[in-house]
């Protein structure tokens, strides 16, 4: 009979109980795995569940497995819990409880795997607790490691187990960027240094006299190899991380020396014929060489100032040039596979770990190299106060390495070896081509920071720092050699790829000493018609080449030439055009067309066969990053023909759904698909509507509740369901107004697709305002746009009223005051006028404060501006509407209108001067105006206020009594070719607004005057309204020949 499985709050935690339910979070079954990872997240709250999680990993008599499982949950809850401010934090004496115990039972560890999770333990508490809470960590480690190393009868596993620890607190600190966090790292990092250096220093020495000497004891040299090898580990680290200026201190320099010696030492060993190690003996070995590899190029990166001035970094950077020319002697040959491998290996294995150590500390060379001359032309700037001392060192070190290292015979000799020997393809590269030709050529291509893990693309990046700052000692051999080859009678193809490789690199500085325009026609033109074996090889690089070179500098009239080579490298037919070609020929295309100097008409001719060729080409490639960057390219094409792609519309779409069937989970490709959906409608306009059948129910697709690819889709969907709605003509069609109902529920997605949605609820509104203020569709967009009113960042918000303001316009067109009497009663039952009564009613109220017991205003003062711009646009509209929702709103909140008119007013008036827009402030000066119709004495009574208003408009926008904000006919027939009819529509919307069309001195003295004749007369409206309002403010008023 199965144990009852008691609910969370019925499982008192106890030790027994803990063991139980970790007993069957571990279980076989799954049900009981899940009941027991639920108990256990329900006990992370309670007091002492981690100490009874660490007792339990503590007790080596339990199963491994439950062990195991222990110490993971305590090591995710000191993530979650550890710090103080933590949601359930652990209590402080639990916290006590796990650092007293932490240390010794990690350093008894028997088990690898559960050693290394204590030490994760003991790291990620150092970094929070260390020096205030367990100041006395780092000591105690010191002591055990002193311990362990010179006790004459240790625990064996006392000093790996504590060397393990200190890599991973190391690790952890290191990672700590407050600059108090690093301080404390330094103050620790020379006793540090000098406890572990020692052991590393012993160690080596150990297994270096039994390696020399011979010996019985191998078991115990494959020990002190581990040891010293997680030692330098941590040495590693603390001397990049740990010591601000590590060229200033005595043990780091003596350290430095003993690494260098051994780094000679450790590379005669693992290069030995035929080799003397076992293969793990050589491994270690080979690690050891890494790690010291890792050291110099970690501190040439991150403290380049200190390398430099450290013992012997000249000679040092001499010493890996060194083993690179070496290396670089059987690079591109058959040996460079045999020579260096012990065993036969695989194409897949030949990466990684499996690469020849020299090929790796080669690497390791190179990529040091590139940090010295980044140091000496691009130096690390930084706003850090630096002393006179630092200044004085970091121009030192430039200059040593200026004049002592990178000298003009030297620069000369690395870009002719790169040139020569590592530019070349090796046969073990050429293989790959021929049986995984796409992912070679997508690993040549070295994206992102690929180039860091093979030597030929970080040769390149050397190669191209090396010509760009050094243009007048190398530019003149560059040429000749390419002289030299830059025939179609010359046919060493490895070796005229490997100069083609330097030439094209080089184009941004070599634009102006060779002529591309007549290599192209000479010499291309004819190489890439050849049809002898291997010359697949130069049509790849010729296809680089150009593609290097086009966005550079190429003359209008070879771009012809440049289209025909494509082309005809993009033709399947032919043999010699492999998969490796094409696929290159494809990438490359793009930036012969992505360019400033593109001509439409010299490409037009070439469109058809190239255009069907890359697409073919997508159908063919497997990987799905070839077909996006294909995918890319027609797009390209696409954005840069324009209408011009119509006659080949048919050709494209056909393409899209079969990719998009075979993407599947593939969202990165669809995403593609998608692009070249939006450059189709873009391109095509309102011709695009005949394709709509086939894209909206893909963003339909995308759209629906719940839907998986909204996630990675949805970003790309709304683009294009954008791009469909700029450009559709009125009436729209059904299938695209049913789409309309999915746009709201965006707006809860968050900000980063809000904005993209709002723009296309206006371009409904603006195509379709029927449908979309139905009775159907206005209920439930007033209800989006209450849901967010007021709460988004200012531009979003202003949005938001804009649409408002475009509604209650459209309302107004459609059916005159009932319908604007329609949008109103909506806007106060979804509860959007509430809101913004509301917002505004606690700005008045906080400007009414003052002094220390101020209040702060709940809105912004541009949103307030959006907030009395909606009111403006109702008053304008009509001011019986404006009266009768304001009174529903005040009713719904059980205030007065009365009472509400006077503080609102109050503080229009008062956000007047705030108003910056000309066109906002004429149109909130008009509203304000037309609420004189009401005769009320809440509007009349605010005279004075209404006469400043319009002083200040009319003097803003009025000249020699020309509205300058109201359009003329001449501006309202001018269009751009290039006018989408969403475009049409905007101008249409800005001709008929009144802001545009009314002369406000006209409107403003036609109102004043029936303001006048409404109160009785000229008379009865000065005794009664106009004697209140100040005299020189009436002065001002009288000069603008209105009153």
């Amino acid at each position: 009979m199965e144990a009852i499985e008691l609910p969370a709050e019925a499982n008192p935690l106890t030790p027994a109980n803990l063991f139980n339910v970790l007993t069957r979070a571990v279980s076989t079954h799954q049900q009981q795995v899940q009941t027991g990872a639920q108990q256990l997240q329900a006990w992370e709250a309670e007091r002492g569940y981690y100490c009874m999680l660490q007792n339990v990993f503590i007790d080596k008599s339990l199963p491994l497995e439950i062990r195991y499982l222990a110490i993971i949950q305590l090591k995710n809850g000191i993530d979650k819990y550890w710090r103080k401010h933590a949601l359930n934090s652990i209590h402080k004496e639990d916290k006590a409880i796990i650092r007293s115990q932490s240390l010794e039972s990690g350093v008894s560890e028997p088990d690898q795997r559960l050693a290394l999770q204590n030490a994760l333990v003991i790291s990620k508490i150092v970094r929070y607790d260390y020096p205030t809470e367990w100041p006395d960590v780092i000591s105690s480690m010191i002591v055990f490691l002193r311990k362990s190393s010179q006790d004459p009868k240790p625990n064996p596993i006392y000093l790996p187990r504590t060397l393990l620890i200190l890599l991973h607190i190391i690790k952890e600190l290191t990672k700590v960027r407050l600059q108090k966090s690093r301080a404390n790292l330094q103050l620790i990092a020379p006793e540090i240094l000098n406890a572990i250096g020692q052991v590393y220093v012993d160690k080596v020495q150990g297994w270096k006299a039994f390696l020399e000497g011979g010996g019985e004891d191998e078991g115990g040299a494959i020990e002190d190899i581990e040891q010293s090898l997680l030692a330098i580990r941590v040495i590693r680290r603390l001397l990049t991380a740990g010591y601000e200026f590590p060229n200033r201190g005595k043990d780091v320099r003596e350290f430095w020396i003993i690494l260098r010696t051994h780094f000679g030492y450790f590379l005669d060993v693992v290069m030995r014929e035929p080799q003397i190690l076992s293969d793990e003996v050589q491994r270690l070995v080979e690690n050891h060489l890494i790690q010291i590899a890792k050291l110099h190029l970690n501190m040439a990166r991150g403290n380049a100032t200190a390398f430099a001035l450290l013992p012997d970094s000249v000679a040092l950077l001499r010493a890996y040039w060194g083993l690179i020319s070496k290396f670089g002697e059987t690079f591109g040959s058959k040996t460079a596979i045999t020579s260096l491998r012990r065993k036969p290996l695989n194409a897949e294995k030949e990466r990684g770990d499996d690469t020849p150590i020299l090929e790796r500390l080669c690497l390791k060379g190179l990529l040091l190299l590139r940090a010295c001359v980044k140091m000496v032309f691009y130096p690390a700037q930084s706003i850090r106060y630096r002393h006179a001392e630092e200044k004085d060192e970091q121009r030192d070190a430039k200059e040593m390495l200026k004049t002592q290292l990178l000298t003009d015979d030297l620069v000369r000799e690395i870009v002719e070896v790169v040139v020569t020997r590592f530019f070349v393809f090796r046969g073990r590269d050429l293989q790959e081509w021929q049986e995984e030709p796409e992912e070679w050529e997508r690993t040549e291509e070295g994206e992102g920071d690929a180039w860091e893990f093979a030597v030929r693309p970080c040769c390149e990046k050397l190669f191209l720092e090396l010509v760009i700052n050094h243009k007048d000692l190398l530019i003149p051999p560059l040429l000749s050699v390419f002289a030299s080859v830059s025939t179609p009678e010359v046919e060493n193809i490895i070796f005229k790829d490997s100069v083609y490789t330097a030439i094209g690199l080089s184009a941004p500085v070599l634009y102006n000493h060779l002529d591309f325009d007549s290599f192209l026609a000479s010499t291309l033109v004819a190489e890439v018609q050849k049809k002898q074996p291997g010359y697949n090889i130069l049509r790849r690089r010729i296809a680089v080449l150009i593609g290097q070179w086009v966005t550079v500098k190429i003359a209008s009239s070879s771009r012809v030439a440049v289209y025909q080579i494509f082309q005809h490298i993009l033709d399947k037919d032919d043999p010699l055009n492999d998969l490796v070609v094409r696929i290159t020929a494809g990438k490359q295309f793009k930036n012969a067309i992505d360019d400033w100097d593109f001509e439409i008409d010299r490409f037009v001719p070439y469109l058809p066969g190239t255009l069907g060729r890359i697409m073919s080409l997508i159908e063919e490639v497997e990987l799905t990053e070839t077909k996006m960057a294909l995918l890319d390219v027609v797009s390209v094409i696409v954005g840069r023909l324009g209408q011009h792609v119509s006659p080949y519309v048919e050709q494209i779409i056909s393409m899209l759904p079969p990719l998009w069937a075979q993407a599947g989970e593939e969202h990165l490709l669809k995403q593609s698909i998608l692009t070249i959906f939006i450059k189709l409608v873009e391109s095509m306009g309102v011709e695009s509507q005949q394709f709509h059948s086939l894209v909206l129910p893909l963003i339909k697709m995308t759209l629906e509740p719940g839907s998986e690819t909204q996630v990675y889709l949805l970003e790309d969907a709304l683009d294009l369901w954008e791009a469909i709605l700029k450009r559709a003509s009125s009436p729209p069609p059904t299938d695209l107004l049913s789409l309309a109902p999915y746009v709201f529920p965006i707006f809860e997605t968050g900000t980063l697709t809000l904005r993209k949605a709002l723009s296309i609820v206006e371009s409904y509104i603006l195509l379709a305002p029927t449908e979309m203020l139905s009775n159907q569709m206005r209920g439930v967009m007033f209800t989006s746009f209450a849901s967010i009113f007021g709460t988004l960042k200012p531009e979003a918000n202003g949005i938001v009223a804009h649409l408002v303001e475009i509604v209650v316009r459209a309302a107004d067109s459609l059916g005159g005051e009932q319908a604007v009497e329609i949008v109103g009663s909506g806007l106060v039952e979804s509860g959007f006028l509430a809101k913004l009564h509301i917002g505004l009613r606690g700005s008045w109220e906080a400007h009414q404060t003052t002094g220390p017991k101020s209040k702060h205003p709940p809105i912004d003062g541009v949103v307030e501006t959006d907030y009395f711009n909606v009111l403006a646009r109702l008053a304008l509209t009509s001011t019986r509407i404006f009266v009768t929702v304001l009174q529903a709103v005040e009713t719904s909140l059980g205030q007065s209108f009365e009472g509400t008119m006077e503080w609102l007013l109050t503080e229009w008036f008062s956000h007047f001067g705030n108003i910056g827009h000309p066109i906002q402030r004429k149109l909130n000066c008009m509203a304000l105006t037309r609420l004189l119709e009401t005769n009320q004495k809440w509007i009349l009574g605010r005279m004075q206020d209404l006469m400043t208003v319009w002083t200040d408009v009319l003097i803003e926008v009025v000249d020699n009594g020309v509205d300058c904000l109201v359009w003329s006919s001449e501006r309202h027939a001018g269009h751009d070719d290039m006018e989408t009819p969403e475009d049409a529509r905007l101008r249409e919307l800005t001709i008929t607004d009144a802001t545009r069309k009314i002369n406000v001195k006209d409107f403003i003295k036609h109102h004043l005057q029936q303001a006048i004749m409404n109160c009785g007369g000229q008379e009865a409206f000065h005794s009664e309204w106009l004697i209140n309002v100040d005299r020189d403010v009436v002065n001002d008023f009288s000069k603008l020949d209105i009153f």
